[in-house]
């Protein structure tokens, strides 16, 4: 059987599928791609078997999952593709509407722990489509990710003026010290334990898709620059500012986003990070 492996639609996710293609084992996978919102769905209804998934959805569903050592989607400060994007200065947002984009759980979660704990805000929060001009128009604020915010990095949304944008990355920055963790990637524990060959080979296959990836980031970049609206320096200084490793600082970032989460009431338990045995030695 070939294992099932989600992906997500973003840029920032490319760097560590491009190895993939360039060592030619897409043919060992079947790949579904989707929002973080989709693979999260179909990673816990069982009809994938490994998938990149909002690091929120981790700790809802920690019993039934694992994590892959070694990958994460992270940011230490400024992420860039995860904005909060305002017709006013944050701290006047209490009481007014925000609109939540439905594509990733982890921003929504983040952006309600920044705004209580660094502005004491608390505004009237909604979910819906990643669409920036109908957002504005319901509501003051907008949270968007992925492709859609770096479009707000594009000129012709600076230009228009009297916008206040700000970056989730950098706000977790200021307000624990830590990086922030967006995706993991996670096992469905019953794969693992059936299919524990092909889990490790699965994680073999993006591990190296990630070696690969860090030795060509200028390439790339010039290669999403021919089929994406930013230019080739735009998006090689966006995958210089992405992390995708899960080492000991970020893993005390995640654990203290959960613990924050818990307390906001958005987790019922903060659990601990347990990883899959796909190799010999696994962080801790």
């Amino acid at each position: 059987m070939r294992p099932r492996v989600g992906h997500i639609q973003f840029l920032n996710c490319l760097p560590l599928y491009y190895g993939l293609v360039k060592n030619h084992v897409l043919l060992d996978i079947e790949l579904v791609k989707g929002t973080p919102t989709e693979l999260n769905r179909l990673l816990m209804a069982g009809e994938l078997d490994i998938s990149p998934i909002s690091s929120i959805e981790y700790a809802r569903n920690h019993r039934s999952l694992l994590l892959f050592p070694e990958f994460t989607v992270s940011s230490d400060g400024e992420a860039k593709s995860i904005l909060l994007v305002s017709k006013r200065p944050v701290e006047e947002l209490s009481g007014k509407k925000i609109a939540l984009t439905n594509t990733s759980a982890t921003s929504q979660v983040l952006l309600k722990i920044i705004l209580e704990r660094n502005y004491s805000v608390k505004p009237e929060y909604f979910s819906c489509p990643p669409d920036l001009s109908k957002m504005l128009f319901e509501a003051e604020a907008a949270l968007l990710i992925g492709d859609e915010a770096l479009r707000c990095h594009s000129k012709s949304v600076l230009e228009k003026g009297g916008l206040f944008f700000y970056d989730l990355g950098k706000e977790w920055k200021k307000l624990t010290g830590k990086g922030m963790v967006f995706a993991v990637w996670a096992v469905n524990r019953s794969f693992a334990e059936r299919q524990s060959d092909l889990s490790r080979h699965v994680f073999d296959l993006f591990r190296e898709s990630m070696l690969y990836s860090r030795e060509h980031l200028d390439e790339i970049a010039e290669h999403a620059a021919r089929w994406e609206p930013f230019s080739f320096p735009f998006l090689r200084d966006y995958f210089k500012t992405l992390r995708f490793d899960f080492g000991p600082v970020y893993q005390e970032g995640l654990a203290l986003f959960y613990k924050m989460a818990e307390e906001l009431g958005e987790l019922k338990e903060a659990p601990e990070l347990e990883f899959s045995k796909v190799r010999t030695e696994v962080p801790v």
